[in-house]
């Protein structure tokens, strides 16, 4: 079992950053594939990011290559998400969240925990 909690979101200015972070409880985390997924009002939840177990690999969706980070320290059972020249339809709900799979794909069903979300607006 793992239980995650999301922070850092808040309300930015277009081109601005924010650093989301993502508290996990459980001894397991390292054995989890991390995630990050958002999920913009009338719109369904989309992947972001991805992060293997020990950080040898990071997988983006196209449209935040070269602007975000995916990050995770298993010492600390964090993971984190620096979001760099933000833009107004980067607004969304961000949820972290736990794949048990080895290689998951960007398909939501694929991860086992989630977090409550936290909430990042952008403006123009």
């Amino acid at each position: 079992q793992v239980q995650l909690v999301e922070s850092g979101g808040g309300l930015v200015q277009a081109g601005g950053s924010l650093r989301l972070s993502c508290a996990a409880s459980g001894r397991t985390f390292s054995s989890y594939v991390m995630g990050w997924f958002r999920q913009a009002p009338g719109k369904e939840r989309e992947f972001v990011a991805r992060i293997s177990w020990n950080a040898d690999w990071t997988y983006y969706t196209d449209s935040v290559k070269g602007r975000f980070t995916i990050s995770r320290d298993n010492a600390k059972n964090t993971v984190h998400l620096q979001m760099n020249s933000l833009k107004p339809e980067d607004t969304a709900v961000y949820y972290c969240a736990a794949a048990a799979a080895r290689f998951p794909s960007v398909r939501a069903n694929e991860y086992n925990y989630w977090g409550q979300g936290t909430q990042v607006t952008v403006s123009s």
